[in-house]
Formats: C-alpha cells, sequence, structure tokens
C-alpha cells in the first residue's frame, strides 16, 4: 500500500511483524503483502538476529540478494561490511584467491599480495550469489572454510580466523544437483543450516499490482514529462500474467510501458488478448456514444499531460500543441483542470 505521502508500506499481516517491521522492509525494497511473502519475511527478520549460515532460494528474478542484505542490515552486523560474490563471475582457477586472498609471488600473476573477500567482510556478511555454480575444487575449499571458520592466502604461510557471517543464494535445486554428483552434499549440509525459500511472483497474489505503483511512482520521481498512472485494467492483466522472470520481469515491463506511454496514463498489454474494460464496455455501446467518450478521454489524458509539462501554462500549452489558446481554455474548462491564466491558475484545486 502507498500512503498519504507516497511511501509504500509493507501489509503487516502476521503476528511478529510490527509497523516498524514494515518500515525497515520497506526501505530494503522487500515490498509485498501476499501471505508466503510476508512469512517470508518472517524468517528474514528471525535469522537476521542470530550469527548462523542462512541459504537463500528462489527463482531468477524474486529477489535473493534484496533478502540477503536484509539479513545483514537487519542484524548487529548492520555497519560492518556487506560484501557480494556472484559465483559464477569467477574463473574456477581463481576463486581460492578471490576469497581468501593471496600472497605475492602465489602465482604467475600474483606481483602483489591481495586481500580476499572474506577479509574484506570482516565483522560483516559474505554474500555467496549462484553458489551452485563454484567448481568441486573451490566447494572443498569452501567447505573446509566453513567448518573451521579459518583461511590461509593461497601461497600463504600463516592461517587466520575470519569473523564473517555466510549467506548464501541459489536459484538450483541444490538437493537435486547432490543427486546428480555435482555438488557435495556435506558442503550442502553446512550452507543450509537456516533456509528461506522466496515465493515466486505469480503466487504473491496481489503483490505484482502493489510493485507496479510503486515502479511507477519511482519513475514519477524521475522523469520531468509529467505524473502518470497505471490504467485501472492493470491490477487484473498484471495478477494473471505467468511471470517466469519475477519481479525483475515486472520492473522491466513496467519501464518499459511508461517510457512507451504518450499520455499520463499507462497500459499494460495483456497477452491472453482480452481486451481491457473500457473496450468491452464499448462494443455494447452505439457508436456515435462510444466515440464521443474515446475522443473525450483522449482529450482529458492529452491535456493532463500537457499541462504537466508546461506547469500549467495555458500560452505556452497552445504553442505546444498548435492549437488557439481559445481552444486549449475550452478543453480545460471542459474537463476541470488546472492551468494558468493570465497568470492566475484557474480551474479546481
Amino acid at each position: 500500500m502507498i500512503d498519504a505521502d507516497g511511501a509504500v508500506k509493507v501489509a503487516a499481516a502476521l503476528p511478529g511483524i510490527s509497523a516498524a517491521d514494515s518500515d525497515d522492509f520497506t526501505r530494503l525494497h522487500l515490498i509485498g503483502r501476499s501471505p508466503c511473502f510476508l512469512a517470508a519475511l518472517l524468517q528474514i527478520k528471525r535469522y537476521a538476529a542470530c550469527d548462523a549460515t542462512v541459504l537463500i532460494e528462489g527463482e531468477t528474478g524474486t529477489g535473493k540478494e534484496l533478502a540477503a542484505r536484509a539479513i545483514h542490515y537487519l542484524s548487529r552486523r548492520r555497519n560492518l561490511p556487506f560484501i557480494p560474490l556472484n559465483c559464477g563471475a569467477i574463473p574456477e582457477n581463481l576463486v581460492e584467491s578471490e576469497l581468501f586472498g593471496h600472497a605475492r609471488g602465489a602465482f604467475t600473476d600474483a606481483k602483489e599480495a591481495r586481500t580476499g573477500l572474506i577479509a574484506q567482510a570482516k565483522g560483516g556478511t559474505l554474500f555467496l550469489d549462484e553458489v551452485e555454480t563454484i567448481s568441486p575444487r573451490a566447494q572443498v575449499a569452501l567447505l573446509r572454510f566453513l567448518q573451521d571458520k579459518e583461511y590461509r592466502p593461497v601461497g600463504g604461510a600463516s592461517v587466520t580466523d575470519a569473523n564473517v557471517r555466510i549467506v548464501a543464494a541459489s536459484n538450483a535445486d541444490l538437493k537435486s544437483l547432490v543427486n546428480q554428483g555435482s555438488f557435495r552434499v556435506d558442503l550442502l549440509y553446512r550452507l543450509d543450516v537456516l533456509s528461506v525459500q522466496l515465493p515466486p511472483l505469480r503466487n504473491r497474489g496481489g503483490d505484482a499490482a502493489l510493485l507496479a505503483d510503486v515502479f511507477v511512482d519511482r519513475l514519477n520521481g524521475q522523469s520531468d514529462v509529467g505524473r502518470k498512472v497505471l490504467h485501472a485494467s492493470a491490477a487484473r492483466v498484471l495478477d494473471a500474467r505467468p511471470w517466469p522472470g519475477n519481479v525483475r520481469e515486472l520492473e522491466n515491463l513496467i519501464q518499459r510501458e511508461y517510457v512507451l506511454a504518450s499520455g499520463s496514463v499507462i497500459e499494460i498489454p495483456d497477452p491472453s488478448g482480452a481486451a481491457p474494460a473500457d473496450e468491452q464496455r464499448a462494443a455494447t455501446e452505439p457508436f456515435r456514444v462510444a466515440k464521443a467518450r474515446a475522443v473525450a478521454q483522449f482529450e482529458r489524458t492529452y491535456m493532463s499531460a500537457l499541462l504537466a509539462r508546461t506547469h500549467g501554462n495555458l500560452s505556452l500549452a497552445a504553442r505546444l500543441a498548435g492549437k488557439d489558446r481559445s481552444d486549449i481554455g475550452r478543453l480545460v474548462r471542459k474537463h476541470g483542470l488546472r492551468c494558468v491564466l493570465g497568470g492566475n491558475p484557474t480551474g479546481p484545486r
């Protein structure tokens, strides 16, 4: 929901999620009110209160890194580093060096010593994203570290204790990978101390429309083309989509349709081909009545965007529209819009 100041609130519909928790999750961009999503937020809140390793599972685009950041920033480690590592982006031969660092001369290109990510995250949280992609060799090194919380830089002589929390994430079924022999079962046990499953957007009834409003509001704050709103049919269309790309796909769609919308109303295309409610109603009306209503809607949408662009200046609006000032004034009065006539505001406030 969006309050009077435009701030988005997470509905506190489960015991254990307070108004203060709602503000915290909103600040961390975890927004929703569906029961399955709120249940995941409650787990995140509880996990933030301890230091155990957490495994976050969920499809691509469900917000796993946002959840990891929430666990960190709601914990006592919040003022210390949060270091993310995309395991799939690191070459196999460099994983240990990235994690543990290396001494000068440890290998051919090691012209100077380098601090690893575990040392950089000291006192804070190390986030291992796409943990299912790490090689068998790196799995052994990571397992050893998780068992002892000690590490030695590549080529180094001394062992160092690590005060760091590990949060891992995967969009794969790690148990299936274990059964296939591509992921170590003992490593899974070390990672899966606490776990949270982020639900896909298609299972979060009502959240797609809520998030779409949030994204539009954010775009309005970044744009100077005038305020835009979603069409009345948007909620129905958004809730009916399967969202294979989840929240990331939704955000991309809203940004695209926001840019492409020529007026102040953003229409969301319906993949099923169903017509919006206005179009369905038009098909039951006489042609003359439907046309008049469509023209009136176009005039109001066009004039609202035009006046927003000109900050209500009627003369400038007339020049931009290529119309007489008197014609623009007539449309403003017809649709009850607000503008500036002779320097004085007119129209409903």
